[in-house]
């Protein structure tokens, strides 16, 4: 009897601080799954905000590949209801003139955003970003870029690239929950996507050894554990 007691004792006092080390963690998986699974996913990508579908647009008369050198790979864009080549990944070109475009202007951004989202929204403000930060919610994407942010009670800010005038994405209230939340979720506290991590990896058997203390607690202080200890 006082050998299950000792037994019982110790694995109970690892389990209590186990709970107290994972305790909170959990708490936080459970949170953010429960946000999770209760969410839809198509709307966290802010598809509600998106023109369904968007108006495809031809050109005809298309020239300017002859002034253009060492094309490896070559895209045709609509920027602003102009036709542009994206050459090798790395430059726009004029597809009607030939012409070099470093850069498109704060006016052509807003003409792509309006191609792109539904007229009901109303622009408020524009900046142009050149650097950013890790935890940023454009992280990821090509820069420079046009952040065009509208009067909505979603807080909704779409992003253009400066260098080729590509819709990238566009970012709301309910997505920075999201994301914040996948954050504690995969505790990538750095870039959010990192599942192999290592803080996630120690917590994650840290979880486990709770969860098998807790099976041990129970097994002896149990009547199986009694009948196996009297045999």
């Amino acid at each position: 009897k006082k050998y299950k007691m000792k037994v019982s004792l110790k694995i109970r006092k690892v389990h209590r601080y186990l709970g107290l080390i994972i305790g909170i963690q959990f708490l936080i998986w459970t949170i953010s799954g429960l946000y999770f699974s209760w969410t839809n996913l198509d709307e966290i990508h802010g598809d509600q905000f998106m023109k369904n579908p968007i108006s495809k647009i031809s050109f005809s008369g298309l020239s300017g590949l002859e002034e253009i050198p060492d094309i490896t790979k070559l895209e045709l864009l609509n920027i602003a209801n102009e036709p542009f080549y994206w050459v090798n990944e790395k430059q726009l070109y004029n597809a009607k003139n030939g012409n070099k475009l470093d850069e498109i202007t704060e006016q052509q951004a807003i003409e792509v955003v309006n191609f792109h989202l539904k007229e009901d929204l109303t622009i408020s403000t524009i900046e142009k970003i050149e650097n950013i930060g890790p935890h940023h919610e454009y992280r990821g994407k090509p820069l420079p870029a046009y952040a065009i942010h509208f009067n909505h009670p979603e807080k909704i800010t779409a992003y253009v690239s400066a260098k080729n005038g590509k819709f990238q994405r566009v970012r709301h209230s309910s997505w920075r929950i999201f994301d914040f939340l996948w954050m504690g979720h995969t505790m990538d506290y750095n870039g959010r996507d990192n599942f192999n991590n290592i803080l996630l990896r120690v917590f994650s058997l840290f979880g486990v050894l709770t969860v098998l203390s807790g099976f041990s607690l129970w097994f002896v202080t149990s009547s199986l554990y009694r009948k196996l200890i009297r045999s």
